[in-house]
């Protein structure tokens, strides 16, 4: 006698694929909706009018109304990595020693972590207040020739009061300037990640191009010299009075970028005004940039 299967029990499906499901179920709805309608107007259209002829076939129909696809109805998905909040607890490896620094309490400051770099974001401005990386030979030799992707998005990890949008720098006479650059990303996932609206501050176009350019490529070309990590910290400085871009997109009156070679003990910040006017210069101390800014970047043991 043959015993019957015991069915299995039905396993619930992921968040996301019950998304994606959700998504497609309104597109199906909604375009059947339209195409009844349009049937039914059509229907009453030739019972009046029999001389008439239907030319179309309701996707042909649908496209000449300009009806998405259901590609492109779906909501775009931001790259990869970019949606869960995160803590620095999670991406120490950014930080000398793996020690972030000791970030003050805030509503508006959200601590974020990428493939390759880690934000502390504040709200208020909607930029970053520092950008960390690690940087070192094996990591500089894998961005050699990775190709850019150019494809800006707002961060979604960032409530929308927070956050700057893609519409805020349109018209702005600002560049949307990388703190942790392009030409450092070691992957395609960290190259589309780097351009989250997360990582950028309005700079000037002239600057962002041409002295900033230089001390992006100088800084890389230390560290691949360095015999071990590099760590390179990256942000704006605002003065009393910021001017806003947009929704409120702060612009800084000057951008640093704090460079610390772990094997040596070795530090200094390069210094730079936003401004079309600024050459390059020597950079600054790191207890010279703390005395200006009042962030303590560095665990103390190190410099």
């Amino acid at each position: 006698m043959t015993r019957a299967k015991k069915s299995a029990p039905r396993r619930k499906a992921p968040a996301s694929r019950s998304k994606a499901g959700s998504s497609s179920g309104i597109y199906r709805f909604l375009r059947t909706f339209v195409l009844t309608s349009l049937a039914s107007f059509g229907a009453a259209t030739y019972a009046l009018n029999p001389q008439w002829r239907a030319h179309f076939s309701p996707d042909e129909i649908l496209a000449r109304l300009k009806w998405p696809s259901e590609e492109q109805f779906a909501p775009a998905a931001a790259p990869t990595g970019g949606m869960a909040h995160t803590r620095f607890a999670e991406c120490p490896q950014f930080f000398p020693k793996e020690r972030p620094p000791v970030v003050p309490a805030s509503q508006t400051l959200r601590e974020l972590c990428f493939s390759t770099f880690a934000i502390l974001h504040n709200g208020q401005t909607k930029t970053p207040v520092f950008v960390a990386e690690r940087l070192n030979r094996k990591l500089l030799t894998q961005a050699q020739g990775m190709p850019r992707t150019d494809k800006f998005y707002a961060e979604a990890r960032v409530p929308r009061a927070e956050r700057a949008e893609l519409v805020d720098y349109r018209g702005s006479g600002y560049s949307r300037g990388h703190m942790a650059p392009a030409g450092d990303m070691s992957t395609r996932e960290a190259m589309a990640q780097s351009f989250s609206l997360a990582n950028m501050v309005p700079q000037d176009q002239t600057h962002n191009a041409g002295p900033w350019s230089q001390i992006e490529q100088d800084t890389r070309k230390y560290a691949m010299r360095a015999p071990g990590d590099v760590y390179v910290f990256t942000g704006p400085y605002y003065g009393d009075k910021p001017k806003a871009i947009g929704s409120g997109v702060a612009v800084p009156s000057h951008i640093f970028k704090v460079v610390y070679d772990a094997t040596t003990g070795r530090s200094w910040v390069h210094w730079q005004a936003n401004s079309a006017h600024t050459s390059a210069g020597a950079p600054i101390s790191y207890e010279e940039f703390v005395r200006r800014t009042g962030m303590q970047l560095l665990p103390a043991s190190t410099n």
